[in-house]
């Protein structure tokens, strides 16, 4: 009994907290009839109440206007649009200003020479109703931009940015940092998602909020807990120091109940990845839900997803808030998704699970010195929504494969138990690295209790190696040293990479790029490469002169002083996708899902395959699904909008049975999530199509569909 009244007396003062947080800015969509926030509101559910497009005249949108961008390559970007302009994110991460009704450039952010590789999914929109700002990030910094000029507002930190690692400790100053996922928008603060390097070399995935308008930090969470701080016996007890431990990062981005002023932010693994004899323990915050004030930082509640994580679980994106019908009664809920193909259902104010959630035992690791965690949470209800590494036979060996007898002998090779830990022998990850659910993030429609979730099946191949010695090493020259210790895992001791999983070969790199450009590549990173920044520029050359064949070879001991990425007794050999001789999937189909699933019973309303491959498809073979990346939209009156697959399609289905309603051919893929609104009495949909992600072409274009 005493138990259960200070359960009631925590909730309530939890509540009270957050009810007493909300003060002035608030652009929530209540009524979803705008897309002034990234993903459609603070709610991220990709959800409007626009009906202008409905099941009955879908089939008769048409282009209304078309933006392209002065660079091509792989945009994200989930635009936003207020008060008739769009702003978006070009391929290079300058970001733009559009006249929303008829593509027309108002002005364009950037540094127009020089081009940054990394990806962006937007920025984030900010006004007391007289100052009107973009905040958007370019490289390490944060950017605050006047949103009627273009013009970087100089009040705001240095001359108009603050730099990402304001607020770290002194060790990561120099530590690899970009965010590619818009900062969210409480009252007058942003807090910024972070992207940082996956390994060992990682800065600390501290979550941070700065003032919107002068670019203060104004707290700081520590997602690696200092000695006075809950959490901190999770971890070694050096482990907040930042030497050898590091990440437990918000990358993909965050939700936020404004009337209660809670933030929710879900966090990725720590660094490095897949071997964690350097971090022993749970390892909180890193995998976690986080319900935090969104005024203080202070945590008010957490689930942890993956106990000492060793496969890369991040949780991929945003949490929904939607409300649910549970026991008879209607409950504020938050959901997470993540790659595993789980959904986590909490209490939004309490973070008490809505479906139990179990234990599972989980299998030791082999690995010398790798202490793996006893069990790992797995909710009751959903059922996954992708399937499960150990529940794959023999039989679900592509039919399709014109290899299939080597593939079985390879399959019979790998573990494939629930939880398998990393492995010398190659441990299956289905879902995949990727997931699962992706940083597109689900759909939801808030009163309904309905999520949209499109789902890869992509099954990898997670294989440890023993690390060269450090004598071994300091027998190398130092861009070969180098190039050993931070570039083999992902394009191979030949050098030849993986292009079926995505990793470029570096052979004969000189005879494509010039020194310059591979440079600024090692510096800055491209796409999901993380830049080296703690390189010296000595090094850098070194690791150029290594790749371009002109390094000279005589070496000593003494070369590796200025090396610094801490040691690890093991590594992935690299992110190697399990495929066929043709590229396609080793696994049966489908390869790809889209999925419905009512949260007020955790039972699944419809589950069909997405995306389709047009080799297979001349052949005869049903529709296999296909890997996808970028969420979809709902819309109250039935229809459900997505792009995200290769074969450059713009799909609409309806939401209540998954029938396909009307598709076209995009001018490039679009890997991003739409964004719909209304100008001028007119509905639209837009795109961001820039391809380039699984091999696709590459794009430049923004597209608008409307009716005529």
């Amino acid at each position: 009994m005493k138990k259960s009244i200070y359960t009631a007396l925590l909730s309530l003062g939890i509540f009270l907290i957050g009810t007493a947080l909300q003060k002035s800015y608030q652009p929530d969509n209540e009524n979803y009839t705008e897309w002034n926030e990234y993903l459609g509101g603070p709610d991220r559910n990709h959800y409007s109440t626009l009906d202008q497009i409905k099941p009955e005249n879908v089939q008769n949108l048409k282009v209304a206007w078309t933006y392209s961008t002065p660079d091509s390559g792989q945009m994200q970007v989930n635009p936003i649009i207020v008060n008739g302009v769009l702003y978006g994110v070009t391929a290079t991460v300058q970001a733009f200003a559009l006249d929303a009704a008829t593509g027309k450039e108002i002005w364009r952010f950037g540094d127009k020479l020089k081009s940054f590789a990394s990806t962006s999914r937007g920025v984030a929109y900010w006004t007391d109703g007289t100052d009107k700002r973009i905040l958007h990030t370019i490289g390490e910094y944060l950017y605050a931009i006047d949103a009627t000029t273009g013009k970087a507002i100089a009040s705001f930190g240095d001359n108009g940015r603050v730099d990402l690692h304001t607020g770290l400790p002194e060790i990561a100053q120099k530590k690899f940092i970009i965010s590619n996922t818009p900062g969210t928008i409480f009252e007058d603060l942003i807090v910024m998602p972070v992207r940082l390097s996956e390994g060992a070399d990682a800065a600390p995935g501290d979550i941070r909020a700065f003032n919107v308008k002068t670019g203060k930090l104004a707290w700081t969470f520590h997602t690696i807990p200092y000695p006075d701080e809950p959490g901190y016996n999770t971890w070694p007890k050096e482990a907040y120091k930042n030497t050898e431990v590091g990440a437990a990062n918000n990358w993909a981005g965050m939700s936020v109940d404004r009337k209660r002023g809670i933030i929710y932010v879900p966090t990725g693994s720590a660094g490095y990845d897949f071997y964690g004899g350097k971090r022993s323990g749970k390892n909180l915050y890193a995998n976690c839900l986080l319900a935090l004030n969104a005024k203080t930082g202070k945590l008010l509640w957490h689930f942890q997803t993956t106990h000492h994580d060793m496969w890369d679980r991040d949780l991929p994106a945003p949490p929904n808030l939607i409300t649910v019908k549970h026991n008879g009664k209607m409950v504020d809920a938050v959901a997470q998704t993540s790659k595993q193909g789980y959904i986590y259902l909490f209490n939004r104010v309490t973070g008490k699970p809505l479906f139990p959630i179990q234990e599972i035992p989980a299998p030791k690791s082999d690995l010398p010195g790798e202490v793996s965690w006893p069990t790992q949470p797995v909710p009751t209800k959903p059922a996954p929504f992708a399937r499960q590494a150990h529940l794959l036979t023999e039989n679900d060996i592509s039919p399709y494969a014109e290899d299939r007898d080597s593939l079985l002998i390879k399959f019979k090779t790998y573990k494939r138990n629930r939880f398998a830990a990393p492995s010398k022998e190659g441990t299956v990850i289905l879902p995949g690295f990727d997931g699962g659910a992706e940083w597109g993030g689900a759909a939801a429609d808030p009163k309904e209790g309905i999520l949209y979730v499109n789902s890869n099946e992509m099954a990898w191949i997670l294989t440890m190696k023993p690390t060269p010695k450090q004598d071994a090493l300091a027998g190398l020259s130092t861009g070969e040293r180098i190039y050993a210790t931070s570039c083999v895992t992902c394009h191979g001791v030949d050098r030849k990479g993986n292009t079926k999983s995505g990793y470029p070969s570096l052979i004969d790199i000189e005879k494509r790029r010039d020194k310059v450009f591979v440079t600024q590549i090692i510096t800055n990173g491209k796409g999901m490469m993380p830049g080296f920044t703690t390189l010296s520029a000595s090094e850098k050359q070194a690791v150029v002169a290594f790749l371009f064949g002109e390094e000279k070879k005589e070496v000593s001991a003494t070369n590796n002083s200025g090396f610094k990425n801490p040691y690890l007794p093991f590594v992935s050999t690299g992110y190697n996708k399990f495929l066929d001789n043709k590229g396609l999937p080793a696994i049966s189909p489908p390869w790809g899902t889209l999925n419905a699933i009512d949260l007020n019973t955790g039972e699944y309303l419809w589950k069909i395959p997405f995306g389709e491959y047009e080799s297979l498809k001349q052949k005869g073979i049903p529709t296999t699904g296909s890997e996808n990346y970028g969420g979809p939209v709902v819309t109250a009156n039935g229809l459900l909008f997505i792009a995200a697959t290769k074969d450059e399609k713009f799909r609409v289905f309806n939401k209540k049975t998954g029938a396909l309603l009307w598709e076209t051919k995009l001018p490039a893929a679009a890997f991003a999530t739409p964004a719909t609104y209304q100008v001028n009495g007119k509905q639209y949909i837009v795109l961001a199509c820039g391809g380039t992600k699984l091999g696709a072409k590459k794009g430049n274009q923004y597209v608008a569909f409307a009716l005529p």
